[in-house]
């Protein structure tokens, strides 16, 4: 179960043209951005592109997650985005990244942030999930695939 409010229709990218890791990062930082007055799209940006240079969060797969910690960020949010091709990312396995979930999670929230990015890894480690993602063109249909896939997965 994600947190009230973690994703939103508005905080979801379809088809984007982002051709870039560093484009990817921005426009992720973009909708992150928007889940709170206060955040500044620059400094969702430099946060993401922090936490990258320790170490590339490119899952494989095609999935990207970037990921950091932020003061003035109250309860965990989510975006996601969906590229138009995939693009170099620096991924464990090489391969282009199509699928991109980014997380901004309040600063002292070391737990909370952790069980957040080790669910996600799983449901992006799930290839029929992914799939279903990469199909899909609608942002109402990729919250609701996204929020509720273990009831998607069980009814079908």
């Amino acid at each position: 179960m994600f947190p009230a409010d973690f994703l939103t229709v508005e905080r979801i990218g379809c088809r984007n043209p982002a051709a870039s890791k560093k484009r990817v990062l921005e426009e992720i930082g973009k909708l992150l951005a928007t889940s709170n007055p206060e955040l500044k799209i620059e400094e969702v940006f430099d946060k993401l592109l922090e936490r990258e240079r320790l170490g590339s969060t490119g899952l494989g797969n095609g999935i990207g997650l970037p990921h950091a910690r932020m003061a003035g960020v109250e309860q965990a949010v989510g975006a996601f985005l969906q590229l138009k091709t995939g693009v170099d990312y620096d991924a464990i396995n090489g391969n282009p990244v199509d699928l991109v979930f980014g997380l901004l999670v309040p600063e002292e929230a070391t737990q909370e942030h952790l069980q957040l990015l080790a669910k996600l890894a799983s449901l992006f480690s799930n290839q029929k999930f992914c799939e279903m993602l990469r199909n899909t063109d609608d942002p109402a249909a990729l919250e609701h695939q996204i929020l509720h896939w273990e009831e998607l997965a069980q009814s079908a």
